[in-house]
């Protein structure tokens, strides 16, 4: 069950914007994750570009760090502790041992930019003897402390937070839950009321814009052969739905179907003329690549490569309106950029694919239409290619 987010608030102009993305202000986005002690990363901290893949031997920790990303974007959308951990103890440090209480825990962390310059968000997880949240940091440029958290009393299931006010008092104390993000709920606390309270309210906002909006995604082909019931049209992150997602898509824009056309025709072996879904009488929909002849082809019998590329162009050619996501609905579309986790992104792809799509991604991400975090065994291939960062990671 998905806990209802904690309102944003209005402290972005919903006023309409202008077409190019150019002209657009600036979006709040993840610029920097950091693994304290995750998995099996210490001390770690890896920059975030409009594009990057993580790259490196099976076991580096790649999926993890795209794990350790999405965590941090569901506790930014308010979602409760168990939720976004469900094993928490395999997020702990291999070697960690437990202290004098049996304690064992995680920390990650990351960086955000925006209108209020570099946010620090830093948060301390105790996986056990209980799954809570024991200290979390928000600081603003040059270390000032926006928002801090501390269990006091292990015997209570909150935290005791402070948070910046410069008022009558420097700082506001109170109980906060210790299995939700401090963060997410101070627009729920602070009243706004002191220019400190509104620098928090705007630090705090700018953290939850550029971690939510995020949309795991690992296509899985097995899935994606045969036909789908007709559904809600928004893609699942191992776009099994994809034939029901087309039937939409494809009637909602025709420009950017036709783009879409476009980048399938280069990754695709033989003619593509349209991609398309058809209607079965049985009230499914059953995905079809039209070859410009008089012939269709039943996308499930496509090879493995084929479906992942095309379900891959799709969700670069989609947004927060079609894909699972949570999107931040209290802030207009504009200043918000949709972050796409791809694990094993160039999985089953030939050269030919890789290179398509990887052109594909940087447009996209350079227009800042999306931000895309990818994971690959080897990044040789995009060497070069403008826009991409790489981090090379060790076992």
């Amino acid at each position: 069950m998905t806990v209802p987010s904690a309102p944003l608030p209005r402290l972005l102009s919903p006023s309409v914007l202008p077409d190019h993305d150019e002209d657009l202000p600036e979006r709040p986005r993840v610029t920097e994750l950091r693994l304290s002690a995750f998995a099996a990363h210490r001390r770690a901290g890896f920059p975030l570009g409009p594009l990057t893949l993580f790259t490196g031997p099976s076991g580096c920790g790649k999926t993890s760090a795209l794990r350790a990303y999405e965590a941090l974007a569901r506790l930014g959308s308010g979602i409760r502790l168990p939720e976004v951990f469900p094993d928490p103890v395999a997020c702990v440090p291999e070697r960690a041992r437990p202290d004098a209480q049996r304690r064992r825990g995680f920390r990650i962390g990351c960086t955000t930019d925006g209108p209020e310059g570099p946010i620090r968000l830093d948060v301390a997880v105790q996986a056990e003897p209980t799954l809570r949240i024991v200290g979390e940091r928000l600081s603003a440029p040059g270390g000032m402390v926006l928002l801090e958290t501390a269990l006091r009393d292990p015997s209570r299931r909150q935290v005791q937070a402070a948070w910046h006010t410069a008022g009558q008092s420097p700082f506001t104390r109170a109980p906060l839950p210790d299995d939700r993000l401090g963060t997410a709920l101070l627009p729920l606390r602070v009243a706004g009321k002191t220019d400190g309270q509104r620098r928090v309210l705007a630090a705090a906002e700018q953290t939850v814009v550029a971690l939510r909006s995020v949309f795991a995604c690992d296509p899985r082909p097995g899935r994606m052969r045969g036909p789908v019931p007709a559904g809600s049209g928004r893609l699942l992150g191992g776009c099994d739905n994809l034939a029901d997602v087309l039937w939409r898509t494809r009637a909602e824009c025709a420009t950017r179907h036709a783009r879409f056309v476009t980048a399938v025709r280069a990754g695709c072996a033989g003619p593509v003329a349209d991609v398309l879904a058809e209607p079965l009488a049985d009230g499914t929909v059953q995905a079809l690549l039209d070859r410009g002849d008089g012939t269709r082809t039943d996308c499930g019998r496509l090879g493995d490569g084929e479906l992942r590329y095309l379900a891959l162009a799709l969700v670069l050619f989609t947004g927060p309106g079609v894909l699972d996501v949570d999107p931040v609905g209290e802030v207009p579309t504009a200043m918000q950029a949709l972050t796409v986790l791809a694990d094993h992104l160039d999985r089953g792809l030939d050269p030919r694919q890789r290179a398509e799509l990887l052109r594909l991604a940087a447009r996209m991400c350079d227009r800042g239409h999306i931000r895309l975090i990818g994971a690959v065994s080897d990044a040789s291939w995009a060497a070069g290619v403008h826009g991409v960062t790489v981090v090379h990671l060790k076992p």
